[in-house]
């Protein structure tokens, strides 16, 4: 006779999934405001990226690459912090 070995295999184990929204939630206030003081307004001078790649975006100039690169690094502190103030109010209300 034998002996059995029982095999597990990890990768068919279920894993406990997080959802990207409890990512946002665990995120603190001072944190967001800060990446939006910082990454989402640099360089502070002559003007914030974001604010010139909102003004190109309007007036219909093209945009490279490069600006999207910059418009999407520049304005993801701004939407993280909308979406968690649509979550707080959600969840208040």
């Amino acid at each position: 006779m034998g002996v059995r070995v029982k095999m597990t295999y990890r990768c068919l184990q279920p894993r406990v999934l997080i959802k990207p929204m409890q990512i946002i939630d665990q995120i603190s206030w001072p944190l967001i405001l800060i990446a939006c003081a910082t990454l989402g307004l640099a360089p502070f001078v002559p003007e914030p990226h974001i604010w010139e790649k909102l003004k190109m975006l309007f007036s219909g100039a093209p945009f490279r690459p490069l600006d999207i690169f910059d418009f999407l690094l520049h304005g993801a502190p701004f939407l993280v912090l909308l979406v968690k103030v649509i979550r707080t109010i959600a969840k208040a209300g």
